[in-house]
């Protein structure tokens, strides 16, 4: 068994003030993440419904459901990718009311995508600072004019893609073009980027997608060490039930738009409604 599964298992779960269970670390903190009564429809089609869902400040928390349940309309709910048709998302305590992608952003949200988004004719690097694009400290007038300022700020920015490339050891892939990297490699690239932005709540829409077992087992350590050394809360969608039974403290399951349960993951896994919604009601004879 391995580290990460073995914490997993000893964090215990409390009721949070807000009608949700978070973390016990997490208690006395604010939740990352508040969505309360959200849902959108198209043409009258309730796609998610009256969905509600705390993560506590630093939770790994999972959001599981068969295939077309909404989990990725909720993730593009949350980025502001769609507006809710009702409902309300709070992140870091602010109501996200009326903002866009990029405001959300800068608030404290990013993503990785279930069809990997990489600028695939750059460098590795590139794509990495790309997300460092927030955090530039040097003006227009020392860019244009290539001034002590724009050199240190270089520096810095590639400093820092190094830095966030070697939690995958990716520093030497650096130069390499992004386009030509292997698969497992392009989904690891992609949740670097999203690092880059400094967010708050990451959330990685099937991350394990494409890997073989050994690269899942390494991405369920890194994910809980990603969580561990920025001090961030996590937030996937996964088909892998053993990287989400074995990573996840929370787990919220999604059936035809609507929450059907939330819970640990041993609830989870014990619970008929679950099990029924992904195997099928069992004939009687």
């Amino acid at each position: 068994m391995s580290e990460t599964v073995k914490r997993r298992q000893n964090t215990k779960m409390v009721p949070a003030p807000s009608h949700g269970i978070i973390p016990e670390r997490d208690l006395y903190d604010s939740p990352v993440l508040e969505a309360r009564h959200l849902g959108i429809e198209f043409g009258g089609l309730k796609a998610v419904d009256d969905f509600n869902l705390v993560i506590g400040k630093t939770e790994i928390a999972g959001l599981i459901g068969p295939n077309g349940a909404g989990k990725t309309t909720v993730f593009n709910l949350l980025t502001k990718v769609y507006q809710p048709t009702m409902g309300s998302i709070m992140l870091n305590g602010r109501d996200m009311h009326g903002m866009n992608t990029v405001q959300a952003n800068k608030l404290g949200i990013a993503r990785t995508f279930q069809n990997i988004r990489l600028f695939d004719n750059m460098t590795v690097e590139d794509n990495v600072r790309i997300g460092l694009h927030n955090q530039i400290s040097y003006g227009m007038f020392s860019g244009i004019f290539r001034m002590p300022a724009y050199w240190q700020g270089e520096k810095r920015q590639h400093e820092k893609a190094m830095e966030l490339l070697s939690i995958f050891d990716m520093q030497d892939m650096a130069k390499a073009q992004a386009g030509s990297l292997p698969y497992g490699a392009q989904r690891r690239l992609e949740i670097v980027r999203a690092l880059a932005t400094k967010p708050s709540l990451l959330l990685l829409d099937e991350p394990a997608a494409g890997m073989n077992p050994h690269e899942t087992e390494e991405l369920m350590n890194n994910i809980a060490r990603i969580r561990d050394q920025f001090h961030i809360a996590i937030m996937l969608i996964e088909h892998d039930m053993n990287l989400v039974m074995g990573v996840c403290e929370g787990i919220c399951v999604l059936n035809y738009g609507r929450i059907i349960a939330k819970g640990t993951p041993d609830e989870i896994q014990s619970n008929p409604t679950v099990i029924e919604a992904y195997l099928g009601k069992k004939k009687e004879g």
